[in-house]
């Protein structure tokens, strides 16, 4: 079974139902953390009554700096509402560390963001380093996925499509909730990854609702293929894609071709224009809510909740 951590400024614990153990650790890193497994059984098996979860003002259990990694388009789900058709080619982008934060931390939108967006994501959290020319089985999961936590790849679309860059439009402070828990695997439960159902919701409006079998590209296939040019450390974290139900969605496929014909500024100020209309872009005010877990509980990243406030 997955043991459930969680990350407060006084230190990490083991959560057990509806309270927690302090787990009796140095580590100050999650790499450090997962290299102690030996504390985490301790806490986990202790007799001790423990604090009450509500109790705890939950940090991002992945620690900051380290390497934030995320796929494209990796749910057909998303494709469909993107616009793909055919085959699609894998591909990933970074994130800055500094957009990492926590499970319970308002999302912040620059004031020159007018299309802010949500993209629940599944996080591998690394266990140990991945050299560039590793060839990941699915046996070989447990040698170098630690654990998952829930993150939110929150975009500023204007920015990602007029640029075309993904990196800045979602690498802003706050535009990657992580947590609440630190779900650390045993190797049994990697068996159940498919089972896990990705869910997120935006003022009580369930927007995002599918499993892993969405997928177009799996995890051990995804280590392998960053793994042809990127390396990847103990604590580093892949986001693994998002389902449909994003707020953006491409346009009718007569409306595009249209679109191309048109000069970029013009195109661009109509394309928004239109998207002005849509009423699933997040504004201040707004609380999402995001979940990730298998039907029968053995794997439960918790609840994440965000609100949505404006920069000030």
């Amino acid at each position: 079974m997955s043991t459930n951590i969680l990350r407060t400024a006084d230190g990490w614990w083991v959560v057990r139902d509806e309270h927690a153990v302090l787990i009796d650790t140095e580590a100050v890193t999650t790499a450090d953390l997962i290299a102690d497994r030996q504390a985490v059984r301790e806490a986990a098996e202790s007799t001790a009554s423990g604090t009450p979860v509500a109790d705890l003002a939950a940090l991002s259990p992945v620690t900051t700096p380290c390497r934030v990694v995320a796929q494209m388009v990796n749910y057909r789900s998303h494709a469909r509402d993107s616009g793909f058709t055919g085959d699609i080619p894998p591909a990933f982008f970074r994130k800055a560390s500094g957009s990492v934060s926590g499970p319970g931390n308002a999302i912040v939108r620059p004031q020159h963001v007018r299309f802010l967006d949500y993209e629940v994501e599944l996080g591998l959290v690394m266990a140990a380093p991945l050299p560039v020319g590793t060839v990941v089985q699915e046996g070989d999961l447990p040698s170098y996925v630690a654990g998952l936590v829930i993150t939110n790849d929150v975009s500023a679309r204007d920015v990602q499509l007029t640029k075309t860059q993904f990196y800045e439009s979602k690498s802003y402070p706050t535009f990657t909730p992580t947590g609440p828990h630190l779900a650390l695997l045993d190797a049994e439960d990697f068996a159940h990854l498919l089972d896990l159902r990705l869910k997120l919701s935006v003022n009580g409006d369930l927007r995002q609702d599918r499993t892993l079998t969405d997928m177009i590209v799996r995890p051990a296939e995804a280590l392998t293929l960053l793994a042809r040019f990127q390396t990847l450390d103990a604590g580093d974290l892949l986001l693994t894609g998002t389902p449909g139900g994003t707020a953006l969605k491409a346009p009718p496929k007569a409306i595009e071709k249209i679109g191309a014909l048109l000069p970029p500024t013009v195109k661009w100020k109509t394309f928004f224009k239109s998207q002005a209309r849509n009423p699933h872009y997040l504004r201040p005010g707004d609380v999402v809510t995001a979940t990730i877990a298998t039907p029968d509980g053995r794997i439960d990243l918790g609840e994440q909740r965000n609100s949505v406030s404006d920069a000030t």
